[in-house]
């Protein structure tokens, strides 16, 4: 055999046991005659001696090693004089009497160290060895964990996994389809899944009542941190439910997974509807570790001359506790910050409350101290507090607000990775109205069901209808979203019209799910978690891709086998495609 032992398992009960080991060289230190070697496996790191004066040859031998050599050793365990307290195995050590190398490694393009000198993109380029480091392979434990649990949460509560298709039609609404051309049907295409929604609807009309599975899908979007082409779903279905039995068994599935992978009991998570999300944070994921909620003053801020409050539709406020020290240069930072253009305000109006209970104002000229007092009242704020104030259209002006709110959360160290704040986000807009192209789209998607009372209003005021829907956020991040589905064939019509599909656009794209509707389609709704994205907050990372095998870079990429990527002219010539450079 290759090891009798783990390079992570041996403890001082095993002193005096003779072991084989395998793995390899992480560093190699030379101290006087001696030479000390770590090893590393998959579980850890032990420590290997070399002794000139019991073997000099395989000292000689050892001498020679490079970082990233495989090799095999045998030795007798024994107690480390100088115990490192940092490493599981740190109070042994391996005397090797025998030293095979198994294979030679090229000096590797960066460390394998957790704290390592490689850029990213090298990274990415050399993945495979990226994975050997301690930090990134906890990463895909940690997911293999979280897979494992929900896996057995579901199964104990009687959900079946159930592949669905991966080559499937292209559908209108959503992100972008990747597609895949289709040799045998010349000019005619199939799509890679955005989500299986059709397909786990379809389970439900054939009476499967409780599906789920954790399941790859694709979208053709644009790059950022939280965000990949392909992606990992933990995707749910149930029959005969509403709304409050799948955030029940949602909610337990999330506390079940914080309490098996990180040992906390959660709290039972609070609601909060869309409106008021957006009124108090700006934001229909908001991040609740922290307060700083919005405060109206629109109504407190009229009539004085100053023009820009006047005229504007919105002026809101946050308060940041303790700040009123700020600098010059740090409220000069702050409207730097809001005037990005990722974020678009014009400027922003701040009034320190001093610890002496006097105010001080970038609007003094237009407002005086006991206009400036209701202001503060209203924020609730004390002596020592910062306002900061923005303003303009509604919606815009919130959006801005609260990444003004989070930067403000993170200068205070109040966004804490350890620390975790879940809740649900219901009562969704059902609609959302372009005005270029002056029609409705789906805010979720064109199979989510209204609320049973605000049908009516899809044909008198579409854009008030609030949809049967939920989100689950965590720590400001949008973690598992889902609805109750619209199992009515009449209904689901009445929806496309909404949409503005002809009947025959309707029946084209989403004839075989209206038609099973009318085969006794049971109540039926569902969630997807993210699953890169909820390991990522678990690990605490800002990125999802650590905690992914193989990822893309920000542009999409895959530096390490260079995909996407041309191919040869008669591959396109099977798939009937011809390739025109623009």
């Amino acid at each position: 055999m290759y090891r009798t032992n783990t390079c992570g398992e041996l403890r001082a009960a095993a002193k005096g046991q003779t072991v084989t080991l395998a793995g390899w060289v992480q560093k190699a230190r030379k101290f006087g005659g001696m030479i000390f070697v770590d090893l590393r496996d998959r579980y850890g790191i032990t420590q290997l001696v070399f002794n000139q004066e019991i073997n000099a040859e395989l000292c000689d031998r050892a001498a020679k090693l490079g970082r990233e050599w495989v090799i095999q050793v045998t030795g007798v365990v024994e107690e480390r004089s100088n115990k490192n307290p940092n490493l599981p195995t740190g109070d042994i050590e391996i005397i090797v009497s025998q030293l095979n190398v198994l294979n030679a490694s090229e000096t590797p393009p960066f460390t394998i160290e957790e704290e390592t000198d490689g850029g990213d993109d090298l990274r990415m380029k050399y993945r495979y060895l990226d994975l050997r480091r301690a930090n990134v392979r906890a990463n895909l434990e940690l997911r293999h964990r979280m897979a494992f649990a929900t896996r057995s949460y579901l199964n104990d509560r009687r959900f079946m996994e159930i592949e669905t298709p991966v080559l499937i039609s292209s559908t209108p609404e959503g992100a972008r389809d990747f597609v895949v051309p289709s040799r045998v049907h010349p000019g005619e295409f199939y799509a890679l899944p955005q989500s299986p929604q059709l397909f786990k609807q379809l389970l439900m009309v054939s009476g499967f009542d409780r599906y789920f599975q954790i399941v790859k899908c694709f979208r053709d979007e644009d790059l950022r941190a939280d965000r990949q082409p392909e992606f990992t779903q933990i995707d749910c279905e149930m029959s005969f439910v509403q709304q409050e039995d799948i955030l029940s068994i949602f909610e337990g599935l999330t506390k079940h997974l914080f309490q098996i992978v990180k040992g906390i009991e959660l709290p039972d998570f609070p609601r909060l509807s869309y409106a008021d999300a957006m009124r108090l944070y700006g934001s229909d994921k908001p991040d609740t570790r922290f307060g700083m909620t919005f405060v109206e003053i629109k109504d407190l801020t009229e009539g004085k001359n100053f023009g820009v409050f006047d005229s504007a539709e919105y002026v809101g406020a946050i308060c940041a506790p303790g700040c009123a020290a700020y600098t010059r240069k740090q409220l000069d930072e702050l409207t730097d910050f809001v005037k990005r253009p990722q974020i678009g305000a014009k400027g922003l109006v701040y009034v320190r409350y001093e610890a002496d209970g006097s105010l001080k104002s970038s609007v003094d000229k237009f407002y005086s101290p006991e206009d400036l007092q209701r202001w503060m009242d209203r924020a609730g704020a004390k002596p020592g507090d910062l306002l900061l104030v923005l303003c303009g259209e509604t919606e815009k002006t919130q959006k801005q607000l609260s990444e003004l709110r989070l930067e403000m959360g993170a200068r205070l160290g109040l966004r804490d990775k350890n620390q975790f704040q879940c809740l649900w986000v219901v009562d969704f807009p059902l609609l959302e109205y372009d005005e270029e192209l002056k029609r409705y789209f789906a805010k979720h998607h064109p199979f989510t069901s209204p609320k049973p009372e605000d049908i009516p209003l899809l044909d008198t005021d579409p854009g008030a209808v609030r949809a049967n829907a939920y989100d689950l956020v965590i720590n400001g991040s949008e973690v598992g979203g889902g609805s109750i589905r619209i199992h009515d064939s009449g209904l689901q019509k009445k929806m496309f019209q909404v949409l503005g599909f002809s009947e025959e656009q309707a029946q084209a794209q989403f004839g075989f799910l209206m038609n099973a509707f009318q085969y006794g389609a049971p109540p039926h709704g569902g969630i997807a978690f993210g699953l890169d994205r909820f390991v990522s907050i678990m690990a605490g990372l800002d990125s999802i891709r650590d905690c992914i095998a193989f990822p893309k870079n920000n542009s999409g990429k895959d530096m390490m086998i260079d995909a996407p990527s041309t191919i040869a002219q008669e591959q396109l010539d099977e798939l009937h495609l011809s390739i025109r450079n623009v």
